[in-house]
């Protein structure tokens, strides 16, 4: 019998989130080049709160300026940033939702031409054109994000969520391929791991233990090892420190890429896992009621929306009172994104996914 999708879902720091679905972190390109937030990405995501989204996450969010991966990015470096978040927690919020701020640093693959210098990543990459990070920069980017969280907390949010995915510079350390380090961030997966997990125990000692805290990993691509990968997954359970883990699988029922991992899809190797008292989060093509089912029947604890939160900004509602939805056929025109919510540059950015928005409308 499948798990209610209302039954509310209460984290090991008390904070309770109403249902099962949890709005992805999306990239949408759509706020100030300073990082303040901007009237369309508060739509956005506030229209999302209202459309039944349990928890509200807001994009990839820099933690410093040189680590800003995309036009449009919301930040959370600076005290100018707060009144915007301030703005967006108290709108989330009013509908129910918990508010989320994703703390994201780009590294390696921040665009020189948007932060106007170059690059930084765990070791010189010339594939890049990025620098390595000097000891005491390593220090500086692990009190950033803490001081981010901080900030976030003074926002009202209700917590933040740690981006370690997608090739992004907390992978950049974890990978054996990128990482070339022979101090104490580089070489064992300990070491590897080291920048990730002072940063996790950093906010958790000054953002208190009644505060939301999760991690996003991508456990394939980018360097990635699988083994790997579920060893510090574990070990993000068992030092008990964190809310939840988000895994980003790309297609939540897929087998692993490495030939040596298929013994079994790529999420059982992760619901195997003894959470313990740690929610589990997946992402990856989850469009349909039956998709959100067939996941929460397999160990999974909330779902993670990506593409179907853009297309339904009430998704949640529709899948909770109809069990064989389906979202809308791609391509959708110009309009259709406007009416859901998103903004001039978040549709030109969707412009970019093959097959996304409609190429001949009169809008």
């Amino acid at each position: 019998m499948s798990k209610s999708l209302t039954t509310p879902i209460q984290f090991s720091c008390g904070v309770e989130m109403k249902n099962c679905f949890m709005l992805a972190p999306l990239t949408n390109q759509q706020s100030h080049e300073d990082g303040r937030l901007s009237e369309a990405e508060f739509n956005w995501l506030e229209m999302r709160a209202k459309g039944g989204f349990g928890l509200v996450m807001t994009c990839a969010t820099s933690v410093q300026e040189i680590g800003k991966g995309f036009y449009g990015q919301l930040g959370l470096y600076s005290e100018g940033h707060i009144p915007g978040h301030k703005k967006l927690t108290a709108a989330i919020k009013k509908h129910g939702s918990l508010a989320v701020v994703q703390l994201h640093h780009a590294g390696m693959r921040s665009p020189s031409e948007i932060i106007g210098t170059q690059p930084v990543c765990p070791s010189d990459s010339e594939k890049h054109g990025a620098r390595a990070l000097n000891l005491d920069e390593i220090h500086q980017l692990r009190d950033d994000f803490i001081i981010a969280a901080e900030r976030a907390k003074k926002c009202g949010y209700s917590g933040v969520e740690v981006h370690g995915a997608h090739g992004y510079i907390l992978t950049q350390f974890l990978s054996q391929k990128i990482n070339k380090r022979t101090d104490n961030y580089g070489g064992s997966l300990e070491n590897r791991s080291r920048l990730l997990f002072e940063i996790v125990d950093g906010i958790r000692s000054r953002c208190g233990p009644n505060f939301l805290l999760g991690v996003r990993l991508s456990p394939e691509r980018f360097g990635m090892d699988l083994r790997e990968m579920k060893i510090i997954c574990s070990q993000l359970i068992d030092g008990g420190q964190i809310d939840f883990l988000d895994l980003s699988l790309w297609d939540v029922f897929k087998f692993p890429e490495d030939e040596q991992y298929q013994d079994k899809d790529l999420l059982s190797h992760f619901t195997d896992l003894d959470f313990g008292s740690v929610k589990l989060t997946v992402a990856g093509k989850i469009g349909t009621s039956d998709d959100v089912r067939r996941i929460l029947d397999n160990g999974v604890d909330f779902v993670t929306v990506g593409r179907s939160g853009i297309l339904h900004h009430d998704f949640p509602k529709r899948v909770i009172k109809n069990p064989d939805f389906s979202p809308i056929e791609l391509p959708v025109s110009k309009q259709y994104l406007l009416n859901e919510g998103l903004g001039e540059a978040f549709i030109e950015y969707m412009g970019r996914w093959p097959g996304f928005v409609e190429t001949d409308t009169e809008d």
